[in-house]
């Protein structure tokens, strides 16, 4: 059977508001707003998008508002390739729409409107769209939604990559350990990482003998690291001027799948990944500096 898609992408698309803040407030407190942008967002978006732009034959799956193919976003999505016939579309509610607030130590906090993507609580597996994939990509969204789309492609003995992000508080302890047994790579920054090792009360070894044989922690400017049956793999960040670390994750992700899809060893496919995400923090917006692939590949040269 020829395969659609190289990847497979499920999960948030949403509008994304960038906002800036001096520090974040105590409760009952204010901060003023230096600077507020609205951007097109949402982490399998963001995946989908990236990896297009890298030349992955990406498709999505994501739950929007009714009025979503007549937007500006949809037409982006359309001219990058993207698959989006597996697009939920719900009439009478808006598409997502996340507030992200960077204070000046660059750490973040955010609020996400659900709206459409409530729907995927009753929407059935793409069953059609994860066969017609190489591998699928879980990214935030809901567990259980997320659950059975990996079921579905496990039986189908796909790669499954899996990175809950800021959605990961959603997960009780055993529908993430369901997920995770199901998943080959598992993507998460530092954080993350350190939260679903205390969750599931196990280290990275166990973590490993749990489901996925390839761990990718992120861990911002001090670069990332990668667990395998090879040796711990450290990749350094590349240095840029940042101005907005949003969707940095997302990005880099979508690097790391492109080239480890193509059968790039673990070490190439990091690298490759850093110098993608690096592309987009020198803009405000998770997609709007995206890079070609011949651009991410010079850098990632020219770096390492």
């Amino acid at each position: 059977m020829v395969k659609k898609t190289d990847l497979l992408a499920i999960g948030h698309s949403a509008h994304d508001y960038i906002i800036r803040v001096p520090t974040f407030p105590k409760a009952n407190f204010s901060s003023p707003i230096t600077d507020m942008k609205t951007f097109n967002g949402g982490a399998a978006a963001n995946v989908a998008c990236v990896g297009a732009k890298l030349g992955l034959k990406t498709g999505l799956v994501s739950a929007v508002g009714g009025g979503f193919k007549k937007s500006e976003y949809f037409e982006h999505m359309e001219n990058l390739g993207i698959d989006t016939d597996s697009l939920i579309i719900v009439p009478g509610e808006q598409t997502p729409t996340a507030f992200v607030l960077t204070d000046d130590n660059s750490d973040q906090i955010s609020y996400f409107y659900w709206g459409a993507a409530k729907e995927f609580a009753e929407s059935k597996v793409p069953s059609l769209a994860i066969k017609n994939a190489e591998a699928i990509h879980l990214a935030t969204g809901d567990p259980n939604f997320n659950w059975k789309c990996s079921e579905e492609a496990k039986n189908d003995d796909m790669l499954i990559s899996f990175d809950p992000g800021q959605d990961l508080g959603m997960y009780d302890t055993k529908k993430l350990k369901d997920v995770i047994e199901n998943t080959t790579i598992l993507f998460g920054n530092h954080h993350e990482i350190e939260r679903i090792l205390t969750s599931l009360e196990t280290d990275l070894t166990g973590l490993r003998e749990l489901g996925p044989k390839i761990i990718v922690k992120t861990c911002g400017a001090n670069g990332s690291e990668i667990y395998s049956n090879e040796d711990k793999i450290v990749i350094d960040a590349i240095d840029v001027s940042v101005v907005d670390p949003t969707g940095a994750g997302d990005s880099y992700r979508a690097g790391f799948l492109s080239r480890f899809l193509n059968g790039e060893s673990l070490e190439e496919s990091a690298k490759f990944a850093s110098a993608v995400s690096s592309f987009i923090i020198e803009h405000q917006g998770c997609q709007t500096n995206m890079p070609s692939f011949d651009d991410a590949f010079e850098r990632m040269n020219e770096f390492y």
